[in-house]
């Protein structure tokens, strides 16, 4: 099966045919899987080599020109070190693209901190009016490049990981799906994108409600609120910085009883490379310490 990267680039070539508004800005990472749409379409592939400010100016100055930009490259040079031109190229100029990231939270870990950004949900809900996709199998990630490619003007952001679920759910670009239910008042578990895996696997034999998000700005308030009930724990696993989406949950259990914990990746940085495998474990996002984490807050033991 191919990963994610590899469907995107393959998606977005197909796009570049279809569409002759789409244009894909790209920053020396992932050129050469654009390689044959670029001799196909030289005036819509751009690179502008390893110049990430540049990059979303670009990107902006095309949504300027009419243009549908996807720009790509590590989530770290994507959203982290060129924050102020999202925030002025995109946001403030009022002009819309789609911002495909790949390197998640370490999934290079090798590459160390610098290709690293745990914290890119968290801060892109600074600005106003993006959606955010995290899809957790291939084939999700081409139906929502797909939907974020046609969205007329909207801000997009599509998250793709190298770690994945063994399948893949049926995703419309908003919402969240029920995947196991539990009892009335039973625990609500949110497993965000590639962690549903380990969510049901720590959740197996559990009394618990299992929600899967694949799209998670808009925050699916409404679907969570369904699934608590009148009174609500829930636990929200998100695949980057830990709380990142607390307070979406906590306003929309408002006027309801409840208790949140928000499990993703801790603030404090992992100093050795090891293994993706060794992070999921550090970060306690295994299937053995998700278990113990869930039924510790919830004190129901499978």
């Amino acid at each position: 099966m191919d990963t994610m990267r590899e469907r995107f680039a393959s998606t977005a070539s197909r796009l570049l045919d279809e569409d002759p508004r789409l244009a894909v800005v790209l920053a020396d990472i992932g050129a050469d899987g654009f390689r044959r749409a670029a001799e196909r379409h030289p005036d819509r592939v751009v690179n502008v080599g390893i110049r990430e400010q540049l990059l979303v100016g670009v990107g902006g100055g095309l949504a300027l020109a009419g243009l549908r930009p996807v720009l790509h490259t590590f989530a770290s040079f994507l959203i982290e070190r060129p924050f102020e031109q999202v925030k002025l190229d995109f946001g403030h100029q009022g002009t819309g693209g789609v911002l495909v990231s790949a390197g998640g939270s370490y999934d290079w870990p090798a590459g160390g901190f610098t290709h690293m950004a745990p914290g890119d949900v968290a801060l892109l809900d600074t600005l106003d009016g993006w959606t955010v996709h995290v899809p957790g199998h291939p084939d999700e990630a081409e139906v929502l490049l797909r939907h974020a490619c046609a969205a007329g003007d909207d801000r997009v952001y599509v998250r793709l990981s190298a770690q994945g679920n063994s399948r893949s759910l049926p995703v419309t670009g908003s919402g969240f799906t029920a995947v196991r239910h539990g009892r009335p008042g039973a625990p609500v578990v949110v497993a965000v994108g590639p962690l549903l895996d380990a969510v049901l696997a720590a959740t197996s034999g559990l009394d618990a409600t299992v929600l899967y998000a694949a799209t998670v700005r808009p925050f699916d308030g409404a679907a969570l609120r369904a699934a608590a009930g009148g009174t609500a724990e829930a636990v929200l696993v998100e695949p980057y910085l830990a709380g990142t989406s607390t307070a979406a949950a906590s306003e929309a259990l408002a006027d309801v009883p409840h208790r949140i914990l928000g499990l993703g990746t801790a603030r404090a940085e992992l100093r050795r490379y090891g293994t993706t495998a060794e992070h999921l474990a550090a970060h306690g996002l295994d299937p053995r310490s998700l278990r113990e984490r869930i039924t510790a807050f919830t004190g129901r033991a499978g």
